[in-house]
């Protein structure tokens, strides 16, 4: 045997399986790659802009976002913690058609957020109802004028 020389090693690099949940997100990415990159390119755009008004009006939504985030209000955190987690829930609950997909996370979330903020909901359901109501009067009035002509 030679001092200077040692035995080749035979190594072999395996990767580890990917898990569900890696599964999951890399699917997750890949389906909104293509939202990604579109606002990546509306923002890049927006901030090339200068000082054009659309620009300064996001700068300033961003701005005041930041500043938001920054100084939450007392409990902020641990609402949106809740109503993420409904959310995530949600996901989990609507499993088969893709319509279940967007009802339930969303109706979840909204459940959680109208706990926590009440007045706001009350709002939302108001202008939702009044909507909703012209939307269905507009829809008989149109079925009535197809019904009357014919």
């Amino acid at each position: 045997l030679s001092l200077y020389s040692s035995p080749a090693r035979e190594t072999k690099y395996v990767e580890d399986p990917q898990t569900q949940l890696e599964e999951g997100v890399s699917r997750l990415r890949h389906v909104m790659e293509p939202y990604t990159a579109w606002c990546q390119q509306m923002l890049r755009l927006t901030f090339e802009a200068g000082a054009s008004s659309s620009s300064a009006l996001c700068s300033d939504f961003f701005s005041e976002g930041c500043e938001f985030l920054q100084n939450p209000p007392a409990g902020f955190y641990p609402r949106l913690g809740v109503i993420g987690f409904a959310g995530i829930v949600g996901l989990f609950l609507a499993r088969g058609s893709k319509i279940k997909k967007l009802v339930y996370p969303a109706g979840l979330m909204g459940i959680g957020a109208s706990m926590y903020y009440p007045q706001q909901a009350v709002a939302i359901a108001k202008v939702a109802g009044t909507q909703v109501y012209d939307w269905s009067l507009q829809g008989y009035i149109a079925v009535e004028s197809l019904w009357k002509d014919n």
